[in-house]
């Protein structure tokens, strides 16, 4: 019997797991989308979009589907999904993985300035520069609406108001270039960067662009991680566990 294993997903990492995990026979994998974005990236297997009703929802869902393991392969900032998870995962004894890009980290000639949240991000970037890139995503545009900045906001769907009077919109979808990054910024001339401390090598190169202009960096920071579950920064890593986890439940089905 294969393990039924739920990845909550919506990341690159969340689809390359729900890929190196599609064709092996002992397992069968579903993800799980927030369903967030009209137009989303179609995971590898088995696929349920919407949420779950909270902790006692996914509980309910683990429950009677039979999940035999879960991975939270959520964004970094999505912490409500986070803590249900670990709540569900609790409440149900199913085990549960963290998939979680590292935290970027400063290299020479970088100037970053870090903050809790995203309305302090917008607070300090004002006082930095005239003209702000803000990629910390459609629904934390509204905490730059009182600034006299221009503002280049990018995001995969258009954001909704209260947005800033002087605004341009970038509906794009990464991973994106360092060419890229260093020829939008030298167009719309801007002087500081807004970014979530997201991690990874796909959405790094606007850090490399910012380096290579001397601007300052606004990283907002991530919030705490739920206590006590088990986390990996690589979906190999994840996929070796997943595996694990198929051997003990062979050995417990054969006991």
């Amino acid at each position: 019997m294969s393990l039924r294993v739920l990845i909550l997903g919506g990341t690159a990492e969340g689809r390359e797991l729900a890929a190196a995990c599609a064709g092996e026979a002992a397992l069968t994998v579903v993800s799980s989308l927030a369903g967030r974005t009209d137009d989303p990236i179609i995971p590898a297997g088995g696929l349920r979009i919407g949420g779950f009703g909270g902790a006692e929802g996914l509980a309910a869902y683990l429950r009677a589907e039979r999940v035999g393991a879960l991975v939270d392969a959520t964004h970094p900032f999505a912490s409500a999904i986070s803590r249900s998870a670990a709540a569900a995962a609790a409440a149900t004894g199913v085990p549960l993985l963290a998939l979680r890009r590292p935290p970027w980290r400063q290299e020479p000639g970088d100037d970053w300035r870090r903050v809790p949240t995203v309305e302090a991000a917008a607070a300090l970037a004002g006082t930095l520069g005239k003209r702000i890139f803000v990629t910390t995503g459609r629904q934390s545009f509204a905490a730059y609406a009182r600034l006299s900045a221009h503002v280049l906001a990018r995001s995969v769907e258009p954001p909704a108001p209260p947005l800033p009077a002087r605004l341009t919109v970038v509906l794009d979808r990464g991973p994106f270039t360092l060419a890229g990054e260093r020829a939008l910024m030298a167009e719309h001339g801007i002087d500081v960067l807004v970014t979530k401390d997201s991690g990874g090598e796909l959405a790094a190169a606007k850090l490399a662009a910012a380096r290579e202009r001397g601007i300052p960096v606004v990283v907002v920071d991530r919030p705490p991680a739920p206590a006590g579950v088990p986390a990996v920064g690589t979906v190999a890593g994840a996929a070796a566990w997943l595996r694990a986890q198929t051997s003990q439940t062979s050995r417990a089905d054969e006991s």
